[in-house]
């Protein structure tokens, strides 16, 4: 944003206008020692007291409302270029809870790109922020997050300045895609997807694949999707009635790719291709 430069106060002092008592004594010292006034002198034009520094008021408010001008200007455009850009590209969020530990803490602000899906095709293993496909809100790693932000905080957020509460959303993991079939769990305690197992790195230590059993094939247009933190998630095991515990891909958001603060945690998140290199095509 530009700085517009303060009113310059001197305007205010009537520059370019000595001071009436300067004006008295500039007279007096060019006058001849003894020399008698002319008539009317006395009373000549001289500076109006009442006038004084007062030409340069009017400049000054002038000088004020351009300035003011010129902040709204820049306002209105930041605002406006901060909400297509959270609108079509990136987006802001925070993270509320521990189901994505610890790839992901309470506190971090990341970044989440909205040209996937999209012009960007998801995969497995991408992180995705996504809206509430129906009562997942009321598991206890999204209402561990929510919160009732001020009028002010709800339109910062709305044009992109503040970071949304993903408490609103949620963030998870893609394991399964349209067509893939995931299944938990093996001999070996771990996840298949496709019938190929799956070792995952990601997971916080002292993790487990999963505690509960599941077998679901990815209806099309849907993700099969689980936190790192996997025995602190609400995920898709947990809402296995419907649509099997699947998200609609219409309501991804868009993919993570990097936390931004705290700078200590700043971390970009590669994708896992390793851990599912192996997997079959549906």
């Amino acid at each position: 944003m530009s700085q517009s430069a303060e009113p310059d106060h001197r305007v205010g002092d009537g520059a370019g206008t000595p001071p009436e008592d300067a004006v008295t004594a500039s007279a007096s010292a060019t006058a001849s020692p003894g020399a008698t006034p002319s008539p009317g002198a006395a009373d000549s034009p001289g500076v109006d007291p009442d006038r004084a520094g007062g030409g340069g008021q009017e400049p000054a408010r002038r000088g004020v409302i351009a300035a003011a001008r010129e902040i709204a200007v820049v306002v209105v455009v930041a605002l406006g270029l901060s909400l297509l850009i959270k609108t079509f590209l990136v987006q802001a969020f925070f993270i509320p809870s521990e189901s994505m530990e610890n790839t992901m803490v309470r506190g971090d602000r990341l970044l989440v790109t909205k040209l996937a899906p999209g012009p960007l095709d998801l995969r497995r293993g991408d992180i995705v922020v996504f809206k509430d496909p129906g009562d997942w809100l009321g598991s206890a790693d999204a209402a561990a997050g929510r919160r009732s932000p001020s009028v002010a905080g709800r339109v910062l957020t709305f044009v992109g300045l503040l970071p949304s509460d993903a408490g609103q959303h949620l963030v998870k993991r893609v394991i399964g895609l349209p067509g893939d079939r995931v299944r938990c769990c093996d001999a070996d305690g771990r996840i298949t997807v496709n019938g190929a197992p799956i070792s995952e790195p990601y997971l916080k230590p002292g993790s487990i694949p999963s505690g509960e059993p599941f077998d679901q094939v990815v209806p099309t247009g849907r993700l099969w999707v689980m936190g790192d933190n996997r025995q602190r998630s609400g995920d898709s095991r947990a809402h296995q009635d419907g649509h099997g515990g699947t998200v609609p891909v219409d309501n991804v958001v868009g993919r993570a790719f990097v936390i931004v603060w705290p700078i200590g945690r700043a971390t970009w998140f590669d994708r896992p291709t390793e851990v599912f290199s192996g997997v079959p095509a549906p």
